[in-house]
């Protein structure tokens, strides 16, 4: 039991830095817009790169905290009826809807593994009038994807640990949302 909770806190623990990491990026879109807008209005010499790399930093910041977001159970979630049953219910039903988000998940670490390669190797440009490198974005597509996987096979184990009986569920969300990779 302690190699499972050691292996579900570790995983937790990644998504978790590089969420908070990544979030850090909010400041370096504000600074380039705000750059840019003192070019235009201020010192009326607009700037055509600062569009362009606001909408790239800010891809990787939407992509690369999918992770974090799971970890922290902040994914879209429909629960007209699943919020009133009990934890070890909730545990076997998300066992068994996993298998829509493995096949999600699967099928973007391929595809965005195939795109990122192509990316590389033709070493894509945005073909715009700054026309800056696009592959480095384009590899987080399946960077970010594997953290995802990894966080839904922590959920997965933890889900059906909690389903046999085998590990506690967490008592309340917030408890686990300020200590994350830990479980109870």
């Amino acid at each position: 039991m302690r190699l499972l909770k050691g292996f579900i806190n570790a995983i937790t623990r990644l998504n978790d830095w590089i969420g908070r990491a990544v979030a850090l990026l909010i400041f370096v879109m504000f600074a380039v817009l705000l750059l840019g807008v003192i070019y235009r209005y201020a010192l009326d010499a607009p700037r055509v790169w600062t569009t362009e790399l606001t909408q790239f930093v800010f891809g990787f910041y939407a992509v690369m905290s999918g992770g974090y977001v799971m970890a922290h159970r902040g994914h879209v979630n429909v629960d007209l009826l699943y919020s009133a049953l009990g934890p070890r219910v909730r545990a076997t039903l998300d066992v068994f809807t996993s298998s829509l988000f493995f096949l999600f998940t699967i099928t973007l670490l391929y595809y965005g593994g195939v795109i990122a390669w192509e990316s590389v190797d033709s070493m894509e440009t945005s073909y715009s009038a700054w026309n800056p490198p696009v592959w480095p974005f384009k590899i987080a597509i399946p960077v970010a994807a594997a953290l995802l996987l990894l966080q839904g096979v922590a959920k997965l184990v933890e889900d059906i640990a909690i389903a046999v009986g085998a590990l506690e569920p967490p008592t309340v969300a917030s408890e686990r949302d300020s200590n994350p990779g830990e479980t109870a």
